[in-house]
């Protein structure tokens, strides 16, 4: 076993990670970070999700054996044991799901920290929106937020977006207009996505394939600061799966041990030990930390590691408008409805956020394969095969309702018992399932949804049979003041270790209905910023 040192150690290469790299290497701290996966090269993920003929999310990536991680299809990474599947995916590769996320970046609104003062439904978070705001504007900064600083989204806002909005298309203009005399509100999505040149990065081109892989960074992913780290001294050790956390008697981290792909074992010690691996590798790397002083874990004498797994379950309803909108020309989605994440109602059901999606029937139908196949079963081929193709395609909008989740300690992550990846780590077992909270709001989000696509009439209209993943895995660590319900305290310490901070979306108590990344990256850098002020 080779031994090194390094200030801070960080498991973890996402959005946190590098964020957190970034700032601290920026002022002189020695930071290694360890990466589970390869270092993607945008040109082969582009090469590769263009000869696929299944284009999923993962599509563009290759998966390492010593590394592997869940797919939208075919995946057997996860062990399901739950009443129902555990629909998510990620990356496990250098700069994170980031390279195949959306680009979204909305801010919780005030009541989402306050859900149990509010609809005493779930807990409240330690700190309040107003304690997030000026980190969420830093976030905004260093992302690239582009925003309509004339919209209200229910988050107030001190500053104005650094970046202005990216325009609505086509089909987002035509249902502003169809639905301008109604309650439903045609919104722009902010997104760490350049509507101008910023951070030496072109502005978007409408190339259409944000996910999996944008061809020319002007959607955010997080090598973009995991690269600034590295220029500022930080060191990368890229197919480093970390396995075990070290703690000597008194509870003090003295270092992350990790494999290679060869199975040899390395380890490094350091004074602080940041752990930003995502909601479910980071709870199964501390629940495989088991020692004779901690049983259950690293930092779960809580017993909440790996509790309360959450997503945003997707709901879909779809349909075909009138005259054409010629989707696919654009980032896949760049509108919303953000009406139905605040209210009373939220006693009784879950908040939601209706997008507007711009890429047809992509995402419920799965591709062109369904329409193509129905347009060959009809006689069409050639000339005539094109027409009705493109006569139909340009008409097709999807509507994806984002819905939240209370808390709840039975969603949970374990490492699996059964089942190893080729160097001898466990597998996440997952158990999940829906409450009435959330499938009641999958009810009321079917009829707002249908309700917009008839006053804008649409018709063929459908409703996707099942929920879908978001791909936005949180929970699992959360933060609170009271060391025996929570993991972390409003600063991301561990309750039970000093020098341990474990960072990203685990750490959040509830889910809201916003896309969680500029929340992670708010708190990433809020933590940052204390870790130079009190821990180094």
């Amino acid at each position: 076993m080779s031994n090194n040192y390094s200030d801070v150690v960080i498991v973890g290469s996402g959005v946190a990670g590098s964020l957190i790299a970034y700032k601290l290497s920026k002022h002189g701290i020695k930071v290694t970070i360890l990466e589970a996966g390869t270092f993607p090269d945008r040109s082969h993920a582009m090469k590769k999700y263009y000869e696929t003929a299944i284009k999923i999310p993962e599509s563009a990536y290759q998966i390492q054996p010593h590394a592997p991680y869940p797919t939208t299809i075919n995946s057997n990474y996860f062990i399901n044991k739950g009443k129902e599947n555990f629909k998510s995916t990620y990356l496990r590769v250098a700069g994170g799901t980031t390279w195949h996320w959306l680009g979204t970046c909305l801010r919780l609104v005030p009541e989402d920290f306050k859900m149990k003062t509010n609809f005493n439904l779930g807990i409240d978070w330690p700190i309040s929106y107003s304690d997030l705001e000026e980190w969420y504007f830093k976030a905004e900064q260093e992302l690239g937020v582009s925003g309509n600083n004339n919209e209200d989204l229910g988050s107030p806002r001190k500053n104005p977006y650094p970046l202005p909005e990216i325009p609505f298309t086509l089909s987002d203009k035509y249902f502003t207009e169809c639905l301008k005399d109604t309650d439903y509100k045609i919104c722009h999505s902010p997104q760490a996505r350049n509507s101008v040149e910023f951070d030496s990065r072109p502005a978007c081109c409408g190339s259409a394939s944000c996910i999996p892989c944008c061809p020319v960074q002007a959607k955010y992913d997080a090598t973009i600061h995991l690269n600034k780290a590295i220029k500022h001294g930080a060191k990368l050790i890229t197919n480093a799966v970390a396995y075990e956390v070290v703690s000597d008697t008194t509870g003090k981290i003295t270092a992350i041990n990790y494999k290679k792909p060869d199975k040899k074992i390395e380890s490094i010690q350091g004074k602080i030990f940041i752990l930003a691996a995502n909601s479910i590798e980071t709870a199964k790397l501390l629940l495989m930390s088991k020692t004779e002083n901690f049983k259950n874990g690293i930092a779960n004498t809580s017993d909440q590691v790996g509790r309360n797994l959450a997503d945003h379950p997707i709901i879909l309803i779809y349909g075909s408008t009138p005259k054409p909108i010629y989707p696919f020309r654009s980032p896949l989605s760049t509108a919303g409805i953000d009406k139905f994440r605040i209210g009373e109602f939220r006693k009784h059901f879950a908040s939601y956020r209706i997008e507007l999606l711009n890429d047809g029937w992509n995402f419920p139908e799965g591709g062109f394969q369904p329409l193509l196949t129905s347009l060959l079963d009809q006689g069409f081929y050639g000339k005539q095969l094109k027409e009705e193709f493109n006569k139909i395609a340009s008409k097709q909008v999807s509507l994806s309702v984002l819905t939240e989740m209370l808390p709840n300690p039975e969603n949970r992550i374990v490492p699996s018992k059964e089942k190893f990846d080729t160097i001898g780590i466990p597998h996440p077992e997952i158990h999940f399932s829906l409450d009435e909270y959330t499938k009641k709001s999958f009810s009321d989000a079917t009829k707002k949804c249908i309700e917009i696509l008839e006053k804008s009439n649409c018709t063929n209209i459908k409703i996707s049979n099942n929920w879908y993943g978001a791909g936005h895995v949180m929970g699992t660590y959360r933060m609170g003041d009271n060391a025996k319900d929570s993991v972390v305290d409003k600063n991301l310490v561990t309750h039970d270790h000093k020098n341990l901070i474990l960072v990203g979306s685990g750490v959040m108590p509830t889910t809201g209905s916003a896309n969680p990344t500029l929340t992670i990256a708010a708190l990433s850098l809020r933590c940052a910023d204390f870790i130079k002020k009190n821990l180094i």
